[in-house]
């Protein structure tokens, strides 16, 4: 009996699915709140943030799907979910 609803069975997929626009909410990172911890990398089921050469998070927004874990695990409160323009 396989329960297939609301269950990830590969996380880390995106990059075989891209999202490109159609997503509802994106994440952006205030540079100034952010501490580099780095849980937001740990944290996106999909891989879709890493960080840059000074550990800043970077999202590819092309694989991106809006979920908002990074946001809601931050603990800074860093990472804010903003409607994703038209």
């Amino acid at each position: 009996m396989g329960l297939n609803v609301g269950c990830a069975a590969r996380p880390g997929r995106a990059r075989d699915n891209k999202t490109g626009s159609w997503r509802v909410f994106r994440p952006t990172v205030d540079s100034e709140t952010c501490k580099k911890c780095g849980l937001c990398v740990l944290i996106c089921p999909e891989g879709c943030i890493r960080e840059d050469d000074d550990g800043m998070p970077v999202v590819d927004f092309e694989y991106c799907k809006g979920c908002g874990l990074c946001a809601e695990e931050c603990p800074a409160e860093a990472i804010a979910m903003e409607q994703e323009e038209k």
